[in-house]
């Protein structure tokens, strides 16, 4: 079940923060002049924009991920990607010391039990005292290390998913930084293939 809800949280994770990526990616790509006789004109906004995005650093955005998980996506403005990154780190962490409480909690109940101890009976959890009248000390063992597993899972998808913002957050600082040269331009152009004895139509890629 744990496992389950962690490849269920991570996919869902991964596709929220592909699309973000795609949707910059789109927006980028549709600054291609297409079909352009002549450059347009850089105005003093468009400088002003460019040494804006130039000063925009991966770095800074990857560090502050890093420090705090969430820091990165602010830098970025990307606000509305901050309750998926909480929530990314924030469950698994909280799962962590669910698992690491009982974990504490079962293997003092299986050494007060193991050992015989009077006075470490008394002080087993309530929800455990049933496995100490019953002397069920395989039955403990086995709750111990399952709570011993789950709890290596959290800690193990805490640093994934960490380390998962961290790599948004410097993604997206890239893709901030990413634009299309106003030199490129694309268009059609018409023509003769001698290898195929057609007239046919092209796409021309020129650097200006």
């Amino acid at each position: 079940m744990t496992k389950r809800l962690y490849t269920a949280l991570l996919l869902v994770l991964l596709s929220a923060f592909g699309a973000g990526a795609q949707t910059i990616s789109d927006s980028s790509n549709r600054r291609v002049n297409i079909d352009s006789a002549m450059r347009a004109p850089v105005s003093p906004l468009d400088r002003k924009a460019d040494s804006v995005r130039r000063l925009h650093s991966p770095r800074k955005a990857a560090i502050r991920s890093a420090i705090l998980p969430g820091l990165g996506q602010i830098y970025n403005h990307k606000y509305w990607k901050l309750p998926l990154v909480y929530a990314a780190v924030g469950i698994p962490t909280a799962l962590f010391i669910y698992n690491l409480t009982w974990y504490r909690r079962t293997r003092f109940a299986y050494a007060a039990l193991v050992n015989n101890d009077s006075i470490g009976k008394t002080q087993v959890h309530p929800q455990l005292q049933n496995y100490i009248a019953r002397n069920a000390a395989g039955n403990l063992a086995n709750l111990r290390n399952e709570f011993r597993r789950d709890l290596d899972y959290s800690g193990l998808f805490i640093i994934i998913m960490w380390g998962l913002q961290v790599v948004d957050a410097s993604v997206d600082a890239h893709l901030k930084t990413f634009d299309v040269s106003p030199d490129l331009s694309l268009r059609l152009k018409g023509g003769y293939s001698e290898m195929a004895g057609t007239n046919g139509v092209s796409l021309v890629l020129s650097f200006r």
